[in-house]
This record gives C-alpha cells, structure tokens and sequence, in this order.
C-alpha cells in the first residue's frame, strides 16, 4: 500500500533533506510533472547536483542527486508558510527591502492582483489578508498601494 501525499513538493523538499542529513547521495522518489520542473530549478540554482527521470510503470522515478557536503548549497531547512495572512505579510516585508528595491520608498505599488499572483492566492483572499494586517496596524492601504507601518511586524509573521 502506498501512501499518496497531499503536498508533492513538501514531500519532495522533505526527502531531499532527510536524505541530506543521514549523509545520502541521491534520493528516488514517485515523479511527477511538477515535482521534475522543481527539482530541475534546485539543480539549476545549486542545491542539487543533478536529477533524472527513469521510466517505470504505472509512473516512472525521479532519481535526484544530491550535492556533497561543502560543493554546493543543500536543503536543510524547511519553512512551510501556509496561513494566508502571514504569506502576504512576509511577501510585502521582502518586497519593501531597501537594499534589494531602493527605489520602493514609503509607499508600495501594487495592486491587489499582482500581489494575488505573488503569493499564489486569490485576489479576494490577499484582500482579507490587506484588511486584517491594517487591522493590526502593521499596513495603511491607500489609493494605488500601501504604507507598511510596521516592517517588523509583518517580517515576524506574529499576530
């Protein structure tokens, strides 16, 4: 008996970091469209050394490799951000970074929809989230953006 995951990629991500800490090289795990497309993009930017695909009924075997010790970056925490408010809290806190957007200022331009797109949510659920981190005083919403009133606040995720 097999036991199908609800969350593939939390799955995938768990694997390879379980894998990681008991000193493993290489991870094979049920394959899917998505899982591939993730595990490319890690090879792609570092934190593995390389993936394939090998064939198999009824599915085929994502069979990643993983980096040595000290080559490269390795997945060895997992920070899952599942409650809505604290998604669009944390996404608005790295959007308004002054190092990495210099020219953000005191106010934030976007829309309701980008922002939507941004943390994977619905436009009407990122509304709620905007309401209720005015509510706690950590956002002003104004015409055309948002004031962030507190940074910190909505870095934490606490509230």
């Amino acid at each position: 008996m097999s036991l199908q995951s609800t969350d593939p990629i939390a799955d995938l991500l768990t694997r390879i970091r379980n894998a990681n800490m008991v000193g493993k090289t290489e991870v094979r795990v049920p394959t899917s469209k998505l899982k591939k497309v993730v595990a490319e993009q890690l090879v792609k930017n570092n934190y593995l050394a390389g993936v394939k695909l090998e064939d198999g009924k009824p599915r085929g075997t994502l069979v990643v490799t993983l980096a040595k010790p000290g080559e490269n970056c390795t997945i060895n925490e997992i920070d899952r951000i599942s409650n809505p408010d604290v998604r669009v809290a944390r996404s608005l806190a790295a959007l308004f970074n002054p190092v990495l957007y210099p020219s953000v200022g005191e106010v934030l331009r976007i829309t309701q929809q980008e922002l939507a797109y941004l943390v994977g949510l619905s436009r009407q659920r990122v509304n709620e989230a905007l309401s209720t981190l005015q509510a706690r005083g950590l956002i002003r919403i104004e015409y055309g953006g948002l004031r962030v009133l507190s940074l910190s606040g909505l870095r934490s995720g606490e509230f």
